[in-house]
This record gives structure tokens, sequence and C-alpha cells, in this order.
């Protein structure tokens, strides 16, 4: 007599088809959502804090060289931004056929000034103390000026550029720059229009 149910054959088939496979992921799914194995669904308190603690001394570490790689940064940008002014002020002298200037009225400003002498176009103005982190002319760290000789930090005239690209007075004009770092720069032109930029590195420019 044979028993009711399935028989060894069909339970062969059974667990060969490939629904039961399907269905046995199914409920390994479940089981492990319901509790059988750890949910990747949220942190626990203890790994929160430690990612916490871990920020807190990278933080401490990166803040105090950030204060002292600002300063240096910003005096090098207000270096470069008058290098950039005083070869605008040549190109231009040279396209309008006219002089163009960068004058220095005083404290720690200065301008670009298109046709100078005739029409005195203001054409850019620039604050330095705008830069912060005490940027400003000055000689800082330096103890000669470009070329030889003591240093002026603000020159005494404009820089004055003719049609042909070279100094009116044909003569080297520097302005120099520090911060609260006394990191020095010189920006200037030699008397040949050649517009230069140059580091103190403690015993000379570079």
């Amino acid at each position: 007599m044979r028993l009711q149910g399935c028989t060894g054959d069909q339970n062969h088939m059974k667990r060969t088809h490939p629904l039961y496979d399907l269905g046995r992921a199914r409920k390994q799914r479940g089981l492990t959502a319901s509790g059988g194995a750890k949910s990747a669904s949220g942190f626990t308190m203890i790994e929160v804090l430690i990612v916490i603690v871990i920020l807190a001394i990278l933080m401490s570490i990166a803040i105090p060289g950030f204060s002292r790689w600002l300063p240096n940064y910003r005096l090098k940008g207000a270096a470069r931004e008058l290098y950039s002014n005083l070869q605008l002020a040549k190109s231009g002298a040279i396209r309008d056929r006219a002089d163009w200037a960068v004058e220095f009225p005083g404290g720690n400003t200065y301008r670009v000034v298109a046709r100078y002498g005739t029409d005195n176009v203001e054409v850019k103005s620039v604050d330095l103390s705008e830069y912060g982190s005490g940027v400003s002319f000055g000689a800082g760290g330096a103890s000669g000026a470009l070329g030889g000789g003591s240093i002026t930090p603000v020159p005494a005239n404009p820089v004055v550029f003719n049609s042909r690209g070279i100094t009116t007075e044909e003569v080297s004009v520097f302005a120099y720059m520090t911060n609260d770092r006394n990191t020095s720069y010189a920006i200037g032109t030699w008397a040949s229009g050649s517009v230069m930029l140059r580091k103190w590195i403690g015993s000379d420019w570079e």
C-alpha cells in the first residue's frame, strides 16, 4: 500500500526546482531582517562617539597648521595682484599708445590709472587691509632692497609706463609688502619695464 503524500522522487524534484531555491533565499532574508543577524540600517552610540572623537582630533591638528598657512597665503595673493596690475598698466599703455600708471596715494592703497596725465581714468583701486592677516606695505623681515640699498616700502612716485612699455623715468621702482608673520615680497619694475615679483628668503630676494 502506497503512503499518502509526496514520494521520494517528488521530494527530489521539489528540491531541485528553481523556485525551491528562491523560496529558501526569501525565507533566509526574512530571518535575517527579523533579528537573525545584525542590521546594517543604523549606527550604535559607541560608533557615533568614536567618529566624533576622531573628527575632534583631526580638527585639533589641522586648525593650527591652517592658521600658520593663511597669513602667507593672503600676502602672496596681494603681491600677485599688484604684479598683475603692473602688467595691466604696461599692456594698457602699449595698446592705447598713452601713459598708464600705478599710483600709491598713501596708506595701504594703490590704484591703476589709464591715460595718466591726460584723462586720468581710474581703472582699479586696491586696499591691502582687505586681505587681512596684517597684509600691508612694509619691509617685514627683509634687510635690503631688491637691487641693493635701503627699503622704501611705498614708492614716492607712481610707476608710469609709456607707449613702448617702459617706465617714463627709466628707473627701477619697487613696492614692498609684509604681513603679521614678517614675510616679505618685493613687487615692481626695472627701468626696462620688466615687471618683477620676488620673495625674501632670509638672506636675499628670490
